[in-house]
């Protein structure tokens, strides 16, 4: 009865999270499957990173906020060392990652097209752990002038990491499970940020606030040593895979895009008003969802008066709520798509205007809301993230649909020029916070970031499609690099 139970609820698990019923009896779980494993959980490291700091620098600047059970006197004098920042020092912190962030995007593209994904994601993880766990020495002797500079190379080896996943998701998943596989590995990106702001609030409670940097730099340094082992650029790299799910990769994707390295048709990409308004909806969800995820905690703390143990629970509840709706959404949208109810840009749209336009009224509803009400806000603010989860199915997955023989340089132009928008960002935030406990002035940084999310996704709505671009095949303009 035991073991009858289990094998269907893991045969569950695997519907919910790779395919159907259908799909699995087709093709098994396979290498293809080991890899998106893998690839999810190296982006849940990569946001826990990259999202430590909006939360670990609360602790950073409390003084009543160290390690409680720490009686050394290596804890008096480093772990409870705390840090008289301004508003604006910790805005230029908090910024200071997308500084090295953009600069590698599109190089990352075209890298990871002429190398393959496998070797820069494994390397952006592992420099990242490096740095991260160099932050607390470097808080402790250079002050928060080099906090940034590690925070800027985080970023910049961090911009390789998207291009790479992108590419290598182009590589390994077979048409047919697209939006089901991809939607899996970018909801790493929600689970790491809430995994990575429940966590930190009882780390720094209990063994102060390095420690929140010392043990995600430990789990990527393993992570990527599992990576190097298992992880493969494509199924022709593989020596693990069986010549019958290579052959149904490849007979899915097309043999061109995974045996021949293409020319990058940059002028045909650029000219493109369908890939420019989807650069555009991909700025706006920048500045939304860095405007949230930047400033919640402090909205938490300043606003709400939550402590920092509760801080960091109920800052991840939200993401907790994008990573749930994001299987949800890749559901429906399987469903609606297999049924042909809609075409795929349609679908893709209907997707992306959920997470934006819901995102949009769930923060003009914090406007309105009593500032006292810590149900409210906290509810609505779990609104906002949580149904922004639509972009992953919508916009994410766009760059694939359009060409997916250069899926990564793709990814590397809109994400390099959206996160410009996420160092703009929480700048904007911090001229307008004049007062960061004054809740009139909170409400101008959340009608902006609603009036963004509308504006974006309405161009998106009206410019945008999922259709492959003429561009994507090779032909006598586009020829195969040598």
């Amino acid at each position: 009865m035991y073991h009858r139970l289990k094998s269907r609820v893991v045969k569950y698990l695997f519907i919910v999270c790779f395919g159907s019923h259908r799909s699995m009896r087709k093709s098994a779980f396979g290498q293809r499957h080991v890899q998106v494993v893998l690839i999810f959980f190296g982006l849940v490291l990569a946001y826990a990173m990259r999202v430590n700091m909006s939360l670990a620098i609360v602790a950073m600047t409390d003084p009543h906020a160290g390690g409680n059970s720490c009686s050394a006197e290596y804890c008096k004098a480093y772990v409870n060392q705390t840090f008289n920042w301004s508003v604006g020092t910790r805005s230029v912190i908090l910024s200071s990652f997308f500084w090295g962030y953009v600069v590698l995007q599109v190089p990352g593209g075209e890298l990871a097209n002429r190398v393959g994904g496998k070797l820069l994601l494994a390397s952006s993880i592992a420099i990242n752990s490096i740095l991260l766990m160099a932050i607390p020495t470097c808080a402790y002797y250079g002050g928060w002038q080099l906090v940034v500079v590690c925070r800027v190379l985080q970023g910049l080896f961090q911009g390789v990491t998207f291009p790479s996943v992108h590419n290598l998701l182009g590589k390994w998943v077979p048409v047919e499970e697209k939006s089901r596989l991809g939607q899996f590995v970018y909801a790493g990106s929600q689970l790491g940020t809430a995994l990575q702001l429940i966590t930190a609030g009882y780390i720094a409670d209990q063994w102060g606030w390095p420690m929140i940097f010392y043990s995600v730099g430990i789990l990527g340094a393993i992570w990527t040593l599992f990576y190097l082992k298992l992880g493969a650029a494509s199924p022709q790299s593989s020596n693990t895979i069986s010549p019958d799910e290579r052959g149904y990769i490849e007979s899915s994707l097309g043999t061109v895009q995974v045996h021949k390295k293409l020319q990058t048709p940059w002028k045909a990409i650029m000219t493109s008003k369908q890939f420019l308004a989807l650069v555009l909806v991909h700025c706006g969800q920048n500045w939304g969802f860095w405007t949230l995820l930047t400033e919640i905690p402090s909205y938490m703390e300043l606003v709400l008066k939550v402590n920092i143990k509760s801080n960091g629970v109920l800052s991840a509840l939200p993401y907790l709520m994008m990573f749930i709706l994001s299987f949800v959404f890749s559901i429906i949208l399987e469903h609606c798509h297999n049924k042909q109810l809609f075409s795929l840009s349609t679908s893709r749209k209907i997707s992306n205007s959920i997470g934006f336009y819901g995102a949009a009224a769930a923060l003009i509803g914090i406007v309105y809301a009593p500032s006292h009400s810590l149900t409210a806000s906290v509810a609505l603010l779990a609104i906002a993230v949580g149904v922004n989860a639509g972009h992953i199915t919508g916009l994410v997955l766009v760059h694939i649909d359009m060409a997916p023989n250069f899926a990564g340089s793709l990814m590397g132009v809109t994400n390099g020029l959206a996160n410009i928008v996420s160092i703009v960002a929480p700048l904007v935030a911090a001229i307008i916070l004049k007062d960061e406990s004054d809740p009139k002035f909170w409400k101008v940084v959340f009608f902006l970031a609603a009036a963004v999310y509308v504006l974006t996704n309405t161009i998106f709505i009206i410019f945008g499609t999922s259709e492959r671009q003429p561009w994507n095949d090779p032909s006598d303009e586009y020829k195969p690099l040598s």
